[in-house]
């Protein structure tokens, strides 16, 4: 089996790279840079900003990797197809494939963007907006001049998509959040700076990222409830620890999350390792690590669906 895994070197400078993808062959335990991100570009305030490559989805033969501000499309071999850009597309994180349509959590504005995967344009958007603990869902056209303004309240950073609906999950909104067609209600609480919350057999999966950890909670009949650790590595093994201006980067972000079975996932962490766990035997099965360089981090993590 393969993965394909997205990073964001958080502190790195102009001219330097900032992020990449790897495949990951988890039967030898080999790691194969597939894209190095060196874009001069991009906002270079603190943390990851506009740095390095985030979600990743498949459509057939085409591979879509969003960076901060704009989608890419690329073939299997990594030779790019196009890319397009949207006024509220900023600070993108995750994104989703549901029928014919892919989904982007853009941070900045609160919002998440729906891209038409047949007429390759952005043409839906929900902005959602709390208001004394509770949440509404207002939809708009991104191709309008009058969406909302780059507040940054939720930071919204994950988005899953079913038949059912649209959850969504931000650093700020407590929870995971469903959007049925008409309105947006909290589905379950989660701990304060969840990523990658999704729907998983009868409860949720996420990377409960303050925590250093990966964790399953079931709901049903003899809960299952589990938290696994992510690698740490003794600090003498760290590079690049003097060089993060940001002072943000730190070993043990929990970031990247996919399925591998019903049992089996794979979450991400940084220094940039993806590590493959056991949720029934509550245990780490495998680790591979890319890089010891402390600001770089897992963004998105996904099964590669090709040879």
């Amino acid at each position: 089996m393969k993965l394909v895994t997205t990073s964001v070197v958080r502190g790195s400078h102009q001219c330097e790279s900032h992020g990449g993808v790897y495949l990951l062959d988890l039967q030898d335990n080999t790691v194969r840079q597939t894209l190095d991100w060196n874009t001069v570009a991009i906002d270079w305030q603190g943390r990851g900003w506009d740095r390095g490559l985030r979600g990743i989805a498949f459509d057939g033969d085409i591979v879509y990797i969003a960076a901060s501000d704009e989608l890419f499309a690329y073939r299997p071999d990594f030779s790019l197809i196009g890319s397009w850009r949207n006024a509220y597309l900023r600070h993108c994180h995750e994104i989703a494939v549901h029928e014919r349509r892919l989904y982007l959590a853009s941070t900045a504005f609160d919002t998440v963007l729906g891209f038409d995967l047949d007429a390759q344009e952005f043409g839906w958007a929900l902005h959602v907006a709390a208001h004394q603990f509770q949440f509404k869902g207002n939809v708009f056209d991104p191709r309008s001049p009058d969406g909302p303004l780059p507040l940054n309240k939720l930071h919204l950073n994950s988005v899953h998509c079913t038949p059912g609906g649209l959850y969504v999950t931000g650093l700020k909104t407590g929870g995971m959040l469903l959007y049925n067609g008409a309105r947006v209600q909290m589905s379950v609480e989660l701990p304060p700076g969840t990523h990658n919350a999704q729907p998983f057999r009868d409860g949720v999966l996420f990377n409960d990222t303050e925590a250093d950890a990966l964790r399953y909670t079931g709901r049903g009949e003899g809960r299952e409830d589990r938290a696994l650790k992510v690698p740490r590595y003794p600090p003498e093994q760290l590079t690049h620890t003097s060089l993060d201006e940001s002072k943000i980067a730190r070993q043990g972000f929990a970031r990247g999350l996919c399925v591998l079975s019903d049992s089996v996932v794979a979450g991400g962490s940084s220094p940039s390792t993806v590590s493959v766990y056991d949720l029934a035997a509550n245990t780490r099965l495998l680790s591979v690590n890319l890089t010891l360089d402390v600001r770089n981090a897992i963004h998105g993590l996904a099964v590669w669906p090709y040879d």
